[in-house]
């Protein structure tokens, strides 16, 4: 295994990753990801949301999550704190996302939404092959009903 520096999986993370969702280029942010990445998303007690890059049981095309958040949101990160462990290939970072809903989007009326988040990144060959992503909506705990950020849609 080829070590990087820190500041490598701050690159990867910080303005390659988050800065190719924020410039919604999907090409790019695959990228960024191995062919047979995985990721899951755990927000409170709902069920874990889970994508691959590849076809696999139980999750959904990464490629998926991408375009529904792209379709309807301008996303905005800031605030990063970063975690590296450059001997086991791994990093984390807390941050805070702004989500704001795009002017043909089903989620407008639900206003922008300020989300707490910290992932977790296990790279293989410098590209992220596993994404744990946990995040909080704090503004829901003050609705009346739930306020996901809209995928998959609720039924």
């Amino acid at each position: 295994m080829a070590e990087r520096s820190h500041d490598y999986y701050i690159k990867l993370v910080e303005e390659d990753y988050f800065g190719s969702v924020t410039r919604q280029d999907k090409a790019a942010i695959l990228d960024c990801f191995t062919e047979n990445a995985r990721v899951t998303i755990y927000h409170g007690d709902n069920e874990p949301r889970r994508f691959a890059g590849k076809s696999s049981a139980g999750a959904s095309p990464l490629g998926n999550f991408f375009d529904h958040l792209l379709a309807n949101y301008d996303p905005a990160f800031e605030d990063f704190t970063h975690y590296v462990d450059v001997a086991n290939d791994r990093c984390a970072a807390h941050f805070r996302v702004h989500l704001t809903p795009k002017a043909d989007s089903s989620y407008l009326a639900a206003g922008v939404l300020v989300l707490q988040n910290c992932n977790f990144f296990r790279c293989r060959g410098g590209k992220i092959d596993d994404m744990i992503l946990y995040y909080a909506n704090p503004s829901a705990a003050n609705a009346s009903a739930s306020m996901p950020t809209g995928f998959p849609k609720q039924k």
